[in-house]
């Protein structure tokens, strides 16, 4: 149990800012934000979506520059009768989420290199804790009275923020078979890093009338246990991993109008070791290793050029986290984690081109997976944006995007039969805005 509860940790900070699988990030370029259909791409962000499409690129050196900037906010509901507030609201803020791409075009070989965070790419701060944290202390003024020492308040300064970073540096090898079929295999290197910091202080209890601190209280009325209980605690971790995913890549072009993109990426294995500074709340023990695994996935996507001036797109992707080790928190899924999304491209003029698109992302948890540490939600994503060229080598991408998600929520049981069964819900937005660069020469 206290490594399914260290990996629900590591899940609500290994923060996807597009939601895709339980553990990736899919928004990889601009020109994705901007219609996110990406898997039969043919341009530069083909590193990443479909490398075996590198193989239509013109011959030279290609390379495109792309960050996103991502607002998100996280909300906790909990109706247990005794906490002094209800909502708990954590912020993610991610000024940088940057992606680079490199291509060599030679006839019918290509050689590709691509960066970016495949994984989290942010911060959440939970300024106020969560329930989970204020809870334990919510008994103290029942408790209390029932030692006749009448008291009706607590309070508590709770705070917990975590980041998490899954770097990728890709390397793939494209080759053209003939004119309509293309290959590519490709290796990923994973450098993960996790860190945790979060206190809980200056607990308070008003047993003679006006509040005072609940330690000092304890040991002066000779109960140590108590006193311990409700001394400050803190938790400062960093996490480290490193993992290698293979992947394989099939493009097929049976006429200038049409494009399929088929991709397979292994699951990544990822071990990571806690580096525990502190740790009073007793789940990251220094040393200790927490299976985190990327999960495999199969990518299919397809365009098509209604006219020359119009293009459509689909694609879905489909996550093996069943398959994943997690450390047993796996179990909780029900069923694999797809989307699917659709995307549209017009060119208004020979230098300006509009774009637009939708996805939607479709989990399937089970209500004992969702907690105030990991709640996960299904979602629909709305993208929106451009590209401006100037002249053959210069493109200027602009994009944004906003996520709606599906409110989840779970039943807890109070032991307390006063209190019985009560509800928590969890609701998120997200909002991204990118920009990006690609040169051709």
């Amino acid at each position: 149990m206290k490594k399914i509860l260290t990996f629900m940790a590591l899940v609500l900070f290994c923060i996807p800012v597009v939601s895709a699988s339980i553990i990736t990030n899919t928004n990889q370029s601009a020109v994705f934000v901007r219609m996110l259909s990406r898997n039969a791409s043919m341009e530069i962000d083909a590193v990443y979506y479909n490398p075996a499409g590198l193989t239509q690129l013109e011959n030279g050196f290609h390379v495109a520059i792309y960050n996103q900037t991502i607002t998100q906010e996280k909300k906790v509901i909990n109706a247990y009768p005794f906490l002094n507030q209800d909502t708990y609201i954590g912020e993610v803020n991610v000024p940088f989420f940057p992606n680079f791409y490199a291509v060599y075009k030679k006839d019918k070989l290509a050689l590709s290199f691509g960066f970016g965070p495949n994984g989290g790419g942010g911060e959440a701060d939970f300024a106020d804790g969560l329930p989970s944290f204020e809870i334990p202390f919510t008994g103290l003024p029942a408790r209390l009275t029932d030692m006749d020492l009448p008291t009706t308040a607590y309070s508590a300064d709770l705070s917990f923020t975590g980041s998490s970073i899954f770097y990728g540096f890709q390397v793939n090898g494209s080759y053209a078979i003939n004119e309509m079929i293309a290959v590519a295999a490709g290796v990923r290197y994973i450098n993960a890093v996790n860190t945790y910091e979060g206190s809980i202080n200056n607990i308070m209890i008003n047993p003679t009338g006006a509040m005072l601190p609940a330690v000092d209280f304890f040991n002066a009325i000779g109960q140590p246990g108590y006193a311990a209980m409700v001394s400050n605690k803190a938790v400062d971790v960093k996490q480290t991993a490193t993992g290698i995913t293979p992947l394989l890549s099939l493009n097929i072009r049976p006429n200038d109008n049409l494009n399929i993109g088929i991709k397979y990426e292994f699951n990544t294995k990822l071990e990571l070791v806690n580096e525990t500074t502190a740790d009073d709340i007793g789940i990251f023990p220094d040393g200790e290793k927490t299976r985190n695994d990327i999960p495999a996935i199969l990518s299919f996507g397809l365009e098509y050029a209604i006219i020359p001036e119009l293009r459509a797109s689909v694609s879905a992707n489909y996550f093996f986290d069943k398959n994943a080790d997690w450390d047993g928190a796996e179990e909780f899924v029900d069923s694999n984690t797809y989307d699917i999304a659709f995307g549209f491209e017009y060119d208004l003029t020979k230098t300006i081109l509009l774009s637009a698109g939708y996805l939607r992302t479709q989990l399937a948890l089970s209500e004992e997976y969702q907690s105030d540490f990991s709640h996960e939600l299904t979602s629909d994503t709305f993208g929106f944006g451009g590209r401006i060229s100037a002249g053959e080598n210069f493109d200027l991408d602009l994009g944004g995007l906003f996520t709606s998600y599906l409110e989840a929520e779970r039943t807890f049981t109070d032991p307390n039969p006063l209190i019985g069964p009560y509800l928590e819900k969890y609701q998120r937005s997200n909002w991204l805005f990118t920009i990006g660069l690609g040169y051709h020469f």
